[in-house]
């Protein structure tokens, strides 16, 4: 019995062990397969588990202002959500919390109350935990939607910091479930100001990264977006882990030519204008004489369902026939190619010339006119004629001497979507020349109105044409990189010379009897000059009523610092009513904020101390002198003497004094006060020093200067 005992307890361990050794035996298979017959196939996967690299995109620069302030960076936001499957939310805590914190939510988002937002709570979280789950592709059950939207929009940083104490969601995640997920957007902290300039970003479909997609923000994309760094997989001891390798490079941050203050002004006028005059659309440039800074840049266009004028086409720099703002260009040729040498000398216009079998009709025609009236008047016969004397035998040498003059150059000024000027070829025949005849004044061609300014701005430069730009500086992580150097064109387009003579015609417009912006530009305080432009837009081949409206010049006229464009689509008045006086109320503001270095200003002295104005302020020797301090009073402005003691029964000398002050003086005499205006006491309708009744009424002026 006991043999027969030991053999199966044996018998039990030989298959126990046969067993083992098999599994052993299996166990060495493939550890010797692995290593040594498919050795290199593992090899090479584990070699691409740990070579696997993913990019890592770059921080993207920002666009920052002439003076620094940010014109678009990226902000990172937030997203709170609320996982209400997460297993260690108790509903008795739930139910505890859920007061103080709706209380808290109605605080910080009062679109509802703290009886709304309880109520909104409690019925999503009951209809998510409630959903039935989703089907996949595959046709399997998936995963109920556990990611609950706290807010209907994403927060800042500081806004989710404050929402993250709130009660409840102060605990840890895994007793609420709360959470957030971190986007970073594109922001722009001015709106729509110069928005369609500084340009928008987007999502490259190919590869998901984030691109400039207009404006500044593509044309300077390859300075913007950085460098991509590299993240791979590294081996530790305890597990395979994802490690930056080659570290991202943040992009430039950027500053542009913009100055917060002017584009403020800019876009404020040429609004104002739109909506007077009831204009499609409307674009003006600011740019700095001196540099070709490109100050300010706006583009408005009204959208037709709401009627509202918003940030529109970039219309600066497209194409169009620009009309009489191109006689100046054309006069400029006319005056270095020698056709024109005195701007006095009067030629032959009339208000009717026949050329090459077409009529050219003149509303501005005369018998004659020199050259300083052609451009005064705006005569299309005038300029066509001098054009025409020249280069009427080879058509094609016009453009080819404005090719020569660098103004079919691209200017790469950082605006995506420049276009360059374009003029209709023409040939040595009558066609050619009728082509040639209205190219001259304004037809035939399109120009960017950019590329006009930047013709006028060489004027007002004597003749240097400096390359328009909106780029002037280039740094990272707060570290200056590069500086945009001031460029040119060419050194001259013409000479100082004749630069001096086409602004004696530019002025002649504003300035001169006859000139076509004399009624609407003309102002003591900043004088213009400038040209008007009106080109009427062609429709199924023939010209109808549809028209451009330009006025393109520059300020102040002895000293020029700025010049500017202004070009409007169907305005309801003339090119210098509407284009026209967007650029003189823009001077008008820079004067009166001391950009153009003639401004009103207290520090300002006069040959005579008499001339020195009246200061109304407080009567205290403090104040007196604590204004001439920090206005820095040339000189010793006169001021009304604080008035002496009245004798009993005759009225008190208020004039100079503030009202609260005056009041109380008379008062005290026994007179019933009355006062108009507003500041300080100019004048009272009973004389001081005369007899007077108790109660008597006395009425003072007031001024605020």
């Amino acid at each position: 019995m006991k043999q027969n005992n030991k053999k199966h307890i044996l018998a039990r361990y030989a298959l126990v062990v046969g067993i083992m050794l098999m599994f052993s035996a299996a166990i060495v298979w493939d550890l010797f397969k692995t290593t040594v017959v498919y050795a290199a196939e593992w090899n090479d996967k584990a070699d691409k588990v740990l070579t696997d690299t993913t990019a890592i995109a770059p921080e993207r620069g920002q666009l920052l202002a002439d003076n620094g302030t940010v014109l678009a960076a990226n902000l990172q936001y937030y997203i709170p959500r609320i996982d209400w499957f997460t297993e260690g939310i108790k509903e008795e805590t739930l139910m505890k919390e859920i007061g103080p914190l709706c209380d808290s939510l109605a605080a910080f988002d009062t679109t509802m109350t703290a009886q709304q937002w309880r109520q909104k709570i409690l019925q999503d979280r009951r209809a998510i935990l409630d959903a039935p789950k989703t089907v996949q592709a595959n046709g399997k059950p998936g995963r109920k939607n556990r990611a609950y939207k706290l807010f209907p929009r994403m927060l800042t940083h500081n806004q989710y910091e404050r929402v993250r104490r709130f009660p409840f969601l102060n605990l840890p995640r895994n007793k609420n479930g709360f959470y957030y997920e971190k986007q970073e957007r594109r922001m722009k902290p001015y709106g729509d100001m110069a928005s369609r300039s500084i340009g928008s970003v987007g999502e490259d479909t190919v590869n998901a990264t984030i691109h400039g997609i207009s404006g500044l923000e593509m044309a300077l994309d390859s300075l913007l977006y950085g460098k991509p760094g590299i993240s791979k997989n590294i081996q530790l001891t305890n597990g395979i882990f994802r490690a930056e390798s080659v570290p991202a490079v943040k992009g430039y941050d950027i500053t542009t030519t913009i100055n917060i203050q002017l584009q403020d002004i800019v876009e404020d006028e040429l609004y104002k204008m739109c909506v007077q005059t009831g204009a499609e659309w409307g674009t003006c440039v600011l740019m700095e004489v001196a540099t070709g800074e490109i100050k300010a840049i706006s583009n408005l266009d009204i959208n037709k369902q709401t009627g509202e004028y918003t940030e529109g086409v970039n219309h600066a720099v497209l194409g169009y026939e620009p009309g009489s703002v191109i006689k100046t260009i054309s006069m400029m040729v006319a005056l270095e190619d020698g056709i024109v040498t005195d701007i006095n000398a009067p030629i032959q216009t009339g208000s009717v010339w026949s050329y090459a079998g077409s009529v050219v009709r003149d509303e501005h025609g005369g018998a004659t006119r020199t050259p300083r009236q052609i451009i005064e008047t705006s005569s299309n016969i005038g300029m066509a004629k001098l054009i025409v004397k020249k280069y009427g035998a080879n058509p094609q040498g016009f453009h080819d001497r404005l090719k020569e003059m660098g103004f079919f150059e691209p200017f790469h000024s950082g605006i995506a979507g420049e276009n360059i000027p374009w003029y209709q070829n023409v040939e040595i025949k009558n066609g050619g020349r009728v082509t040639l005849s209205r190219q001259a004044y304004g037809y035939g061609a399109r120009i960017p109105p950019l590329c006009t300014l930047a013709m006028y701005n060489a004027i007002a430069n004597d003749g240097k044409y400096v390359r328009p730009h909106l780029v002037k500086k280039l740094s990272r992580e707060g570290e200056l990189d590069s500086i945009i150097p001031v460029t040119y064109i060419r050194d001259q387009v013409c000479s100082p010379e004749n630069a001096r003579k086409l602004r004696t015609m530019l002025h002649d417009v504003v300035w001169g009897d006859h000139g076509t912006a004399r009624k609407f530009l003309q102002d003591d305080k900043v004088e213009i000059a400038g040209k008007t432009g009106t080109a009427f837009e062609v429709i199924k081949g023939q010209y109808g009523g549809q028209k451009r409206l330009a006025f393109c010049g520059f300020f102040p006229y002895e000293h020029p610092k700025y010049s500017c464009i202004v070009l409007m689509r169907n305005a309801n008045v003339g090119a210098a009513a509407c284009s026209g006086m967007v650029l003189k109320n823009i001077a008008l503001k820079m004067y009166a904020i001391g950009l153009l270095g003639d401004a009103p200003d207290y520090t300002a002295k006069s040959e005579s101390v008499q001339d020195y104005p009246v200061l109304y302020a407080s009567m205290s020797d403090y104040s007196y002198n604590n204004i001439m301090q920090h206005l820095k009073t040339g000189g010793k402005p006169h001021r009304y003497a604080r008035p002496k003691e009245a004798a009993k029964g005759v009225v008190p000398n208020v004039v100079g004094l503030n009202v609260r002050e005056a009041i109380m003086m008379l008062e005290d005499a026994g007179l019933s006060v009355t006062f108009t205006g507003s500041g300080m006491v100019i004048s009272q309708s009973v004389s001081a020093g005369s007899q007077y009744t108790a109660g008597q009424k006395i009425n003072l002026t007031l001024r605020n200067s």
